[in-house]
């Protein structure tokens, strides 16, 4: 008998499905995996904005008289 055949007797119902991070928790390995991806991005788009508005206030308010550096 095949190593297949044997993993699909032994799970039954179970056979084909994607299994979770921990039994207690009903979110698969490919949706931790989104989860990560998701807010890796979201994390480099914040470092983003804050650089954006961190030039905003360094060099282009004093121009406008926004705020006054010394």
């Amino acid at each position: 008998m095949g190593d297949a055949k044997r993993r699909k007797e032994t799970l039954g119902d179970k056979y084909g499905q994607e299994s979770t991070i921990v039994p207690w928790l009903p979110i698969t390995k490919t949706q931790a995996s989104q989860f990560v991806q998701w807010t890796t991005r979201g994390a480099w788009a914040g470092i983003g904005l804050l650089v954006v508005f961190w030039i905003t206030i360094r060099f282009v308010g004093p121009t406008f008289g926004w705020w006054q550096i010394d």
